[in-house]
């Protein structure tokens, strides 16, 4: 790895602990204390923040590599097909800047609820094309319409997504401030949403669907 390549993937570690918004999550579900699941972890920077048995899920062999290096669980694996390589269930099942770019968000999130413990939570962050639309003519808040995502939302489709694949809603927020009614008054203006939910044991998934949602994943292996 060339030291320019070296010193980007530095940066994003650095970013991370910088974040604020990143800072308030972990704080208030205590993400540093638990087991997590890192779906697309990249090379681990938010991994290496959670606690003790946490593993990250990557595509990327370099991704993979790099994390082991610095001590991390990162296992290889697409994750929209099903056989991940996990023996066991997390408290949090947690994915940022991943859900818009898969080609079936409803087919992962129906998919993973085998990997969260029966109290464990959802964190999923997405960006999303803001109520003031006017605001994209600004870079800002152009990452939503980012020309490799394949799934674009807002705030509400974004709900609704994770609804229709049997979770249920437990707050969906940008996390800049630890009080959430602070937090409301940005939603107008927010680029990145937050959802937490956690799994829905009232939903009733047509069997129907069921059986189209499972031959779609042993296409996804295949074509993937």
């Amino acid at each position: 790895m060339s030291q320019k390549a070296d010193l980007q993937i530095q940066n994003r570690f650095a970013n991370v602990l910088k974040s604020q918004t990143f800072k308030n999550i972990v704080k208030l579900f205590d993400l540093d204390k638990k087991s997590v699941l890192d779906m697309g972890c990249a090379y681990g920077e938010f991994l290496i923040n959670f606690g003790s048995g946490s593993v990250g899920i990557t595509i990327s062999e370099t991704e993979m590599e790099y994390g082991k290096s610095k001590g991390l669980d990162i296992r290889y694996g697409n994750v929209e097909t099903d056989g991940l390589p996990l023996q066991k269930q997390f408290d949090v099942i947690f994915a940022n800047n991943l859900l818009e770019h898969l080609y079936s968000p409803h087919n992962f999130l129906c998919q993973i609820k085998k990997y969260l413990k029966p109290n464990g939570i959802l964190i999923l962050g997405v960006p999303c094309i803001p109520k003031i639309t006017s605001l994209l003519r600004l870079g800002k808040f152009r990452g939503s319409l980012a020309v490799e995502h394949i799934n674009f939302f807002t705030r509400d489709t974004l709900i609704k997504t994770v609804e229709s694949g049997g979770w249920k809603i437990v707050a969906v927020r940008g996390f800049h401030f630890i009080n959430k009614v602070f937090d409301r008054l940005l939603d107008p203006i927010c680029p990145h949403f937050y959802v937490i939910a956690t799994i829905d044991h009232n939903f009733k998934y047509h069997q129907r669907r069921m059986k189209e949602l499972v031959g779609y994943s042993e296409l996804l292996k295949t074509e993937l």
